[in-house]
């Protein structure tokens, strides 16, 4: 199962990623934690990408194309895995086309949860609060104003994404704003549904 999870931030994809995991035993794969783990085995594109962070800099596509591809070609990913926060833009999912095709391997859905923005804002909000309530710290990103920020980058970047997924025959939605368990749900349908 080769999959990617769309949707803005704050709508559930890092949750029902984790179930996913849970549930199949593929990895899920984050640019965030493969860049890091890159930089820590100081690979050769792991060396490129501490050389562009140290400078304060983002790390172009080119650096994140080429660890997403060594990482799919790690043992752990031969039966799937799901990619969640990458692609975040057009430039990335082509160059995930063209990675998987050259390793014979298809994508087999792209699932989007589909949310309600001004519900988002208070879903943020309500985490922070249980975040300080439990004594835990509060992610920096739960904040209205930066999540505000993140959403509209969200929506200029990422968000055509869905059409091109749409024009290819793969986009699947959900209703992301369904309680945990309903998305959970809708997406082992999904996943069932494409199985076939």
């Amino acid at each position: 199962m080769r999959l990617i999870l769309l949707g803005p931030p704050g709508a559930g994809k890092g949750t029902q990623a984790q179930r996913l995991v849970d549930k199949h035993g593929i990895p899920q794969l984050s640019t965030g934690d493969m860049l890091r783990a890159a930089v820590q085995a100081g690979t050769e594109v792991g060396k490129r990408a501490k050389a562009v962070m140290d400078a304060g800099e983002l790390v172009s596509d080119a650096i994140v194309n080429a660890i997403v591809a060594e990482r799919i070609d790690q043992p752990d990913c031969a039966r799937g895995f799901i990619l969640d926060g990458y692609p975040r833009t057009l430039v990335q999912a082509d160059a995930v086309e063209a990675m998987l095709s050259e390793r014979n391997i298809a994508l087999d859905s792209v699932i989007e949860l589909v949310v309600d923005d001004k519900a988002l804002v208070g879903r943020i909000v309500k985490r922070a609060e249980d975040a300080k309530a439990a004594g835990q710290p509060v992610r920096k990103d739960d904040n209205p104003a930066v999540f505000e920020e993140r959403l509209r980058e969200y929506y200029k970047k990422t968000a055509p994404l869905t059409g091109y997924y749409y024009a290819k025959g793969r986009l699947k939605t959900v209703d992301g704003m369904a309680s945990i368990d309903a998305v959970t749900a809708e997406i082992e349908g999904v996943l069932a549904a494409t199985a076939k």
